[in-house]
């Protein structure tokens, strides 16, 4: 549940965690167990957590074991994953390359509009969508590079946005600009957030997206 996210130290506070030689330390007490979770974080992003057993003063690995079956470990499972699910939810961001991140930055303080998740299934899948008329105007999507018909399974970060189709055919070449992954691709075009592309000319890209979403 961690995979491909970057840890926001500042959220990690928020949620409850406390910065102890150089880690981030989190504690709870689970509800039916009565048993202690502690998750750490290292400065580089790291996840480890382990269960605390405070009667017998050790390490209960049960809840790990897939073949454990019974409520008592079934309960003690399903808290400890909640619990991990929730701060990656809250306290990792989902797009991890720079550019990501200055977009939605910049969109949120541009437009006021945020990245909506709308399939809880596929957690690296959003849309921006303007508030006025809900059409959306761009994608953010981590996928692999294969399915841009390129010859490699690395995943990369990619944004889809409108372009006019006159312009669009201009655009495309296979290397830089794509035709619009999973959208119209006479309406849509896709590049990858690896910089090939400058940041700003991006924002221009959105912008004219969001004019077309009208």
């Amino acid at each position: 549940m961690f995979e491909n996210k970057k840890v926001n130290f500042s959220k990690l506070i928020h949620f409850g965690f406390t910065f102890i030689n150089q880690k981030y330390i989190y504690e709870k007490i689970l509800d039916e167990s009565k048993f202690k979770l502690i998750v750490t974080i290292t400065q580089d992003g790291k996840v480890t957590a382990k269960i605390i057993d405070p009667e017998l003063n050790e390490q209960y690995i049960l809840h790990k074991v897939n073949d454990a079956t019974g409520n008592f470990v079934g309960n003690v499972r399903y808290e400890y994953e909640q619990t991990l699910k929730k701060i990656s939810d809250e306290c990792f961001d989902v797009f991890i390359s720079e550019q990501a991140q200055k977009l939605i930055s910049y969109i949120d303080e541009k437009y006021h509009d945020h990245l909506e998740f709308l399939w809880p299934k596929f957690s690296h899948n959003a849309i921006w969508r303007r508030k006025d008329n809900r059409k959306w105007y761009a994608l953010l999507l981590a996928i692999s590079k294969r399915k841009l018909g390129i010859d490699s399974d690395e995943i990369v970060e990619i944004i889809d946005f409108r372009v006019q189709p006159q312009k669009l055919q201009s655009l495309l070449d296979n290397k830089i600009f794509f035709p619009g992954y999973h959208m119209n691709k006479k309406h849509w075009c896709t590049i990858i957030l690896n910089n090939s592309v400058p940041t700003e000319k991006i924002y221009e890209f959105i912008a004219q997206s969001r004019l077309l979403a009208t």
